[in-house]
C-alpha cells in the first residue's frame, strides 16, 4: 500500500511520551493526530524525562485505563519504550501505521536525543518497523509557556508533508517546534543534529546534616551559529526537522579499517 493510499484511509496511530499521561502536550498531540485516523494512547503513569532508550526488565509492567480521554488511553508504570511495546501488544496487536511521541515540554536538540525519552518512543517504533516521529516544543526560558497550541496548529497544517517524507530503514523524524506564538513561526528547515551540551553538569551540595549529595543538570551551552543544524533553525524561529538513523556505524571509518586488513 502506498503512502497516498494510506493517507486516503483512516490511519492506525499509537501515541506515547515521556512527560506522562497527564501532560498537556500529549493531549495536544492526540487532538492533532485524530484528523489522520484512529488514535490510541499508551504513556507512562508519571514523568520519565531523560530516561533515554531504556526498558523495564526486572519488574512487572502494570497497565490501567486512564480517565478523562476521548480516545482509548492507558497508563503504564514504565518508560516510553515499555509503553510502545505494551501498546503494540495490547492496543494494536494487528499493527499500526504510525507512532508519535510527544509533544515534549522542552527541546530535544543535538545530543539531547541520546537522553530523550521522547526520542526513545520514536526509536522503539522504528525498531518495530513502523514510521515514527518525535515532537518537542523548544522552550529556552524557565517557566515560559510551552505553546502546545502552536505545535498542534503546525502539525495540523503539515501532516501531509511529514507523512510524505521518505525514510530510510531504521530512521525516524525528530521535530523541534519553537515555543512561540504560531504567527511567529518562520517556516521549517530540514537540518542535522547540532551540539547542545551542558556546562558544570554535576554540582556537589550538602543536606541539612552535612552529608554530601550531587545534583545533575548544569547550564545548557548551544551554538546557534552552526548553520544547517537543529539549534540554528529553532533559534531563528523555524521548525527543525531532522531524520535520525539508529545505525550508529561510522561507515567512513569502517571502510578505512577494512582497507587496513
Amino acid at each position: 500500500m502506498t503512502l497516498d493510499q494510506r493517507w486516503s484511509q483512516a490511519m492506525r496511530i499509537l501515541i506515547t511520551n515521556d512527560d506522562g499521561i497527564h501532560a498537556g502536550g500529549l493531549r495536544a498531540l492526540a487532538r492533532a493526530a485524530s484528523s489522520l485516523g484512529e488514535v490510541k494512547v499508551c504513556a507512562p503513569d508519571r514523568e520519565r524525562s531523560a530516561c533515554g532508550h531504556s526498558m523495564t526488565m526486572r519488574e512487572p509492567l502494570r497497565v490501567r485505563a486512564a480517565e478523562g480521554w476521548d480516545v482509548p488511553a492507558y497508563e503504564v508504570n514504565g518508560v516510553p519504550t515499555d509503553c510502545v511495546n505494551v501498546g503494540l501488544t495490547e492496543l494494536w496487536p494487528e499493527g499500526c501505521d504510525l507512532i508519535l511521541s510527544g509533544i515534549n515540554s522542552g527541546p530535544n536538540l543535538g545530543f539531547d536525543i541520546t537522553y530523550s525519552g521522547t526520542a526513545a518512543g520514536a526509536m522503539e517504533g522504528t525498531i518495530n518497523g513502523i514510521k515514527s516521529i518525535a515532537i518537542s516544543m523548544a522552550i529556552f526560558v524557565s517557566d515560559a509557556p510551552p505553546h502546545f497550541e502552536t505545535g498542534e496548529e503546525w502539525l495540523n497544517q503539515n501532516w501531509q508533508m511529514l507523512l510524505s517524507l521518505p525514510l530510510d530503514h531504521l530512521t525516524f523524524l525528530n521535530i523541534n517546534i519553537p515555543a512561540i506564538a504560531s504567527p511567529e513561526i518562520q517556516g521549517h528547515a530540514f537540518v542535522g543534529m547540532g551540539e547542545r551540551v551542558y556546562k558544570d553538569r554535576v554540582e556537589r551540595r550538602e543536606d541539612p546534616w552535612g552529608r554530601p549529595y550531587w545534583w545533575q543538570g548544569g547550564v545548557v551551552v548551544m551554538d546557534p551559529s552552526d548553520e544547517g543544524a537543529d539549534v540554528w533553525a529553532v533559534s531563528r524561529g523555524r521548525v527543525a526537522i531532522t531524520p535520525v538513523s539508529l545505525d550508529w556505524t561510522n561507515r567512513k571509518l569502517l571502510e578505512a579499517y577494512r582497507l587496513r586488513d
